[in-house]
């Protein structure tokens, strides 16, 4: 496992962070607690002491008609052990359509939740409405709460013998409460789900570094008191499955930085069409690639996203540079 190292303020696009059908990301189990205690800008996320484990695959597809019908409008499924999310995207953000874990289901169809706005930079903070369905083993109704998301620190994390630099946390607080079925002006909740996560980000891979996440469910009539649930995986970026990985293991950025011209290894004959956007997903450029480079001598001194596309990919393959 190697260091992820970019200058650059890290910041969560949609051209670089919107998952995508058909891409795999390989995670691993961690042992022990992490800490997410640390807030704030220039922190050290020091978590030396977690073990990874146990390795496991979270997929994305597109949700089949039957899924569309009990979670509306969404356009892709999140699957990982023990834990299903459907969401829908939109130029701007991501939004939860439905959630389904081991412990319980939540439909939001009456009032998607939002998962992120994009771009996502330190600073970012919103809170969203949410509203749908529950049903569990204890007991089914109405669900009605906010989420709150926030990238409330950035710095350095320690993720066991690793570290990574110019790493982004984003915080995201997810608090129902519960009411019976014929409780449709909420005004008697039966209970709460509370879901806590952490997710860090760096500028190098797509997916989270490390992702925690704490549920803590209570529904007194059902004998249900502070059940807490936590859990944490940390991405295995030694051997990823990711669309991400195997564009940068095939394709590669030089010099980066770069003043002039940004040139291309590996693959440059499968690629005809570079699209180059802002880090806040504006599209400032579109060029074929000519001799395996593109001219990006006019640009202001900052950090793009490259989009490249050919007659034989079915999806383009996305990296990430720097100009000087």
């Amino acid at each position: 496992m190697t260091s992820g190292v970019i200058s650059a303020q890290t910041t969560i696009t949609k051209a670089f962070n919107d998952p995508v059908s058909g891409e795999t990301s390989n995670y691993l189990s961690v042992t022990g607690t992490p800490d997410n205690s640390a807030a704030g800008s220039g922190v050290t996320f020091n978590n030396a002491s977690l073990v990874l484990g146990s390795a496991s695959v979270t997929s994305y597809s597109t949700p089949t008609s039957a899924e569309i019908t009990t979670f509306p409008n969404s356009t892709i499924k999140m699957a990982s052990p023990g834990n299903t999310v459907y969401y829908k995207q939109s130029a701007s953000r991501l939004e939860i359509t439905g959630l389904v874990t081991t412990d319980a289901t939540l439909n939001l169809a009456a009032n998607n939740g939002t998962f992120i706005s994009y771009p996502a930079a330190f600073g970012y903070s919103e809170t969203d409405q949410t509203q749908g369905t529950f049903s569990s083993a204890a007991a089914n109704g109405l669900c009605k709460g906010t989420i709150t998301i926030s990238a409330d620190a950035s710095g350095t994390l320690i993720l066991g013998s690793v570290t990574y630099t110019n790493v982004l946390r984003i915080k995201s607080v997810q608090s129902f409460n519960l009411h019976l079925p014929n409780d449709t002006t909420f005004l008697f909740p039966i209970g709460t789900i509370v879901n806590t996560s952490y997710s860090y980000y760096n500028s190098t891979y797509k997916f989270p570094l490390l992702t925690t996440i704490q549920t803590v469910i209570n529904v007194p009539l059902a004998g249900i008191n502070n059940q807490t649930t936590n859990a944490a995986q940390a991405l295995n970026t030694a051997n990823l499955a990711t669309k991400e990985l195997t564009a940068k293991e095939k394709l590669k950025i030089y010099p980066n930085p770069a003043q002039e011209f940004i040139e291309f290894k590996g693959g440059t004959e499968k690629y005809e069409t570079a699209k180059i956007y802002t880090l806040d997903g504006r599209l400032v450029k579109t060029s074929t690639i000519q001799s395996g480079k593109v001219q990006i001598s006019d640009f202001p001194s900052a950090s793009y996203i490259i989009e490249v596309s050919g007659k034989d990919n079915k999806k383009p393959e996305t990296l990430k540079f720097i100009k000087k």
